[in-house]
């Protein structure tokens, strides 16, 4: 029987009267959405992350080295002549052997030469490696220079990664494999689609880099994202309160408070049913409490770090004891919010209130010694620039904030969409993350210029008495409470070997977990999806290289790790909680107005009388599971 035929499908017929209307069309509001977009980011004055005085002045710096050092000239000359050796060499090699020219790989997780056109086409072969061959010798002549200090490298090595990543081949279309054959296989029609995405993210874009990173219509805030069922109990300028409703019969006696980060929003902890950490400490027997922190505007430019503390975790505290009748409870901290964990727990010591009971550090600075890439934006002309934006707008837009954390991964965060959305002309795919990730919050200006001098510029919190909050010095040796530290080993924000350090400065017993992944991944780790592992060390008195060298590996998830340490602080069990039953009036349900950006209701007047505590029931042995209500 003769082989059929194999179908193939005709090649689309280029129309050359339709890529001229498009680019005609494009020419036309093209030119109108660009001065529109130009003069919309002029109006709302948004800083970019980086001032141009702070990126000059390392170059002066290292202008005035290298004219000292002709030796170090030498030697970079001296180095090129050898790479270009070993290039040709192998370029030659490759040729007589027909195999792939392999002076130089790429870093581990660089996504931009994964095409098999890199390695199989010489042309594309050579391109790539005279690059990457081209990046390290510009590097390793910086890392050469010598006379300059950490933090003139640091942003040395930083700006000029920004240059050479921007200049790499894949973000080219002729030197781009996978996009030259998009473009012969769609005839250009590629190109249009990226330049109609491109004309569309300037029209609706915002911040320097307004270009999208998820499908924004594919969540919605509430349905599959930020869906744990729960009431906002408690509301102020700067917060809501979310009561999460309780899904098994009995509960620990002592509620969990989370403090998460307000640089973004809280469902970080809630992305849907099958990543929620929210979901999970329900489900683990916890009445969890949530601050979900408001988007501020030009009204509340005034509020300080102290306000923060004030209004967020000490009111929430506050709220809860009413609400439940519980003064106990345990805490956990993310992130910034850590940060303000540690000085609420600090100020409550120095005042002699002990009602926290436990402390969970998730990815959190207590000590801004080595805060990574971000260093680069952190000195006094990059300070003072950003203050005198927010001074005049009462905020840091969080489009400012998110480039510059896009910034510290810009292949993967940047040049990726670039090479997606304009190039390939893609639509970009749905994101939990990514969603998250651009839904960005503002910074009042006086609370972010406190938090940015006193902890990443002069690193005042690990000093005792060195940061005054409501009229107390606070001392984070005075904290007593037992801690629970989790970071991650890849983490570019808050390096794990700072918060192991900063988790040294407390005062009380210590549990410090090291997950594997980054800033975001490293925390929100399932168990049911059995990745990356962790590494747990019960001698929390090592150097950071000594700890790492002893700890023991384990494999899934650090969340049951943590699940069997928080149960000896529960304070046994009663009857589960639900906000129906408690002192406060449910204002409505989650996740409530602040996380939708939108005004808070009014809250409700309902006299409750006043519940004494419930009474402590005896601790029934651990079971895998708890029991769950029966709907």
């Amino acid at each position: 029987m003769a082989d059929k035929p194999i179908k193939t499908s005709p090649p689309p017929e280029f129309e050359p009267n339709v890529v001229r209307q498009s680019l005609v069309r494009a020419g036309v509001h093209g030119g109108h959405l660009l001065k529109r977009s130009i003069l919309r980011r002029l109006s709302r004055g948004n800083p970019n992350p980086v001032s141009v005085k702070s990126m000059a002045k390392p170059f002066v710096s290292l202008t005035g080295r290298l004219a000292t050092q002709p030796d170090t000239l030498i030697l970079a000359q001296m180095r090129l002549l050898k790479n270009s050796t070993r290039f040709c060499s192998g370029l030659l090699a490759s040729s007589l052997s027909n195999k792939p020219l392999a002076v130089m790989e790429p870093e581990p997780g660089d996504g931009r030469f994964r095409d098999q056109a890199w390695n199989e086409v010489m042309a594309f072969n050579v391109i790539k490696q005279a690059y990457l061959l081209s990046n390290r010798w510009i590097m390793d002549t910086l890392d050469d220079v010598r006379g300059l200090d950490d933090h003139t490298r640091r942003k040395l090595r930083f700006f000029t990664g920004q240059m050479t990543d921007a200049l790499a081949p894949s973000n080219f279309i002729l030197s781009n494999p996978e996009v030259l054959r998009a473009t012969i296989q769609t005839r250009g029609r590629n190109l249009l689609r990226g330049l109609a995405n491109l004309l569309r993210d300037l029209d609706e874009g915002a911040g320097p880099m307004p270009f999208r990173m998820s499908d924004p219509d594919a969540f919605t805030v509430g349905d599959n994202l930020a869906n744990t069922p729960g009431d906002i109990i408690f509301q102020n300028e700067l917060m809501q309160l979310i009561q999460y409703r309780p899904t098994t019969d009995t509960v620990h006696r002592r509620p969990l408070l989370v403090i998460p980060p307000w640089i973004n929003k809280y469902y970080i902890l809630d992305l849907g049913e099958k990543k929620s950490f929210i979901r999970y400490w329900v489900e683990q027997g916890h009445t969890v409490f949530v601050v979900s922190w408001v988007n501020p505007g030009p009204e509340l430019a005034h509020k300080s770090f102290e306000d923060y503390m004030l209004e967020g975790p000490i009111a929430a505290m506050n709220a809860i004891e009413q609400a439940t009748g519980e003064r106990e409870l345990n805490t956990v901290g993310y992130c910034i919010g850590g940060t303000l964990l540690g000085c609420t727990l600090a100020w409550l010591a120095a005042r002699g209130d002990d009602r926290v009971k436990s402390a969970t550090f998730l990815n959190s600075l207590l000590d801004f010694s080595e805060v990574g890439d971000l260093e680069v934006f952190i000195d006094e002309d990059a300070i003072g620039k950003l203050e005198k934006a927010m001074n005049k707008q009462g905020y840091l837009e969080g489009a400012s904030m998110a480039t510059a954390f896009n910034m510290l991964r810009a292949n993967s965060l940047i040049w990726s969409f670039f090479v997606n959305n304009y190039l390939l002309g893609r639509d970009t795919a749905p994101f939990d993350l990514l969603y998250w990730n651009a839904d960005a919050t503002r910074m009042p200006a006086t609370m972010h210029s406190f938090y940015l001098r006193n902890m990443y510029l002069h690193n005042r919190l690990r000093e005792p008495g060195g940061i005054e909050l409501a009229g107390t010095p606070i001392d984070l040796g005075k904290v007593k409470v037992p801690s629970y530290f989790a970071s991650a080993i890849e983490d570019h924000i808050a390096p794990w070997i700072s918060s192991y350090r900063g988790s040294r400065y407390l005062g009380g017993p210590v549990r410090f977990v090291l997950g594997g992944s980054g800033h975001i991944a490293g925390i929100i780790n399932p168990p049911d999806r059995k990745k990356y592992g962790y590494r747990v060390n019960e001698d929390s008195d090592l150097d950071p290289d000594a700890w790492l060298q002893g700890a023991k590996q384990f494999e899934g998830s650090w969340w049951p790790d943590w699940v069997a340490w928080a149960e000896q602080f529960g304070g046994g069990e009663v009857k589960a909680r639900t906000a129906a039953e408690g002192n406060l009036p449910v204002i409505e349900p989650a996740p409530g107005a602040y996380v939708r950006n939108q005004p808070a209701p009014p809250t409700p007047v309902v006299q409750k009388p006043r519940q004494p505590p419930r009474r402590k029931t005896a601790p029934r042995k651990r079971t895998t599971a708890r029991t769950k209500v029966t709907q």
